[in-house]
């Protein structure tokens, strides 16, 4: 991958790839630092790089940042009166973009991912295989096991009301 190949690459997926971690992590400076993260991967082995497989490599790379991100952060924990003293009690809003975040929420991280790259952004099984490190057979099962369970969240009325 020449120079101006990974400029191009960079023009064309930032948005996308920043969109698929922002909506996992829901927290805007951790997804532009795995995003950052996984650009400055494919600019150091460009020469490795597939010009035509930059989309499947850069989206990999995120994922795979994305996870070790979360699982680093599951190994911090907070000391109780902290967390105490940062909750906010408010008045719940009822729109359907929470409501679909919940029930999103409510997912494990590979299940919230295959979700997001089928649905939101598209690829096909083959691509999300490439990208996560499953087989096409294991995305679709998987996927349909993560629709299931947005399914039973979502017909609930007090989940929804």
């Amino acid at each position: 991958m020449t120079e101006k190949e990974y400029n191009q690459c960079v023009t064309e997926y930032a948005d996308n790839v920043y969109r698929f971690i922002l909506k996992n992590l829901r927290h805007e400076e951790d997804a532009r630092d795995v995003v950052q993260g996984a650009f400055e991967k494919m600019w150091r082995n460009r020469a490795d790089v597939d010009n035509a497989k930059c989309k499947s490599y850069l989206f990999t790379v995120a994922y795979n940042q994305m996870i070790d991100h979360l699982r680093k952060v599951k190994r911090v924990q907070l000391r109780p009166a902290f967390q105490e003293e940062t909750q906010v009690y408010d008045k719940p809003v009822y729109n359907t973009r929470k409501i679909l975040e919940d029930a999103l929420s409510r997912l494990n991280e590979t299940s919230r991912a295959l979700v997001l790259l089928k649905d939101y952004e598209g690829y096909s099984y083959e691509e999300i295989g490439q990208i996560t490190g499953l087989n096409e057979s294991q995305v679709k099962v998987y996927l349909h096991r993560a629709r299931i369970q947005l399914k039973n969240y979502l017909v609930k009325p007090e989940n929804v009301i």
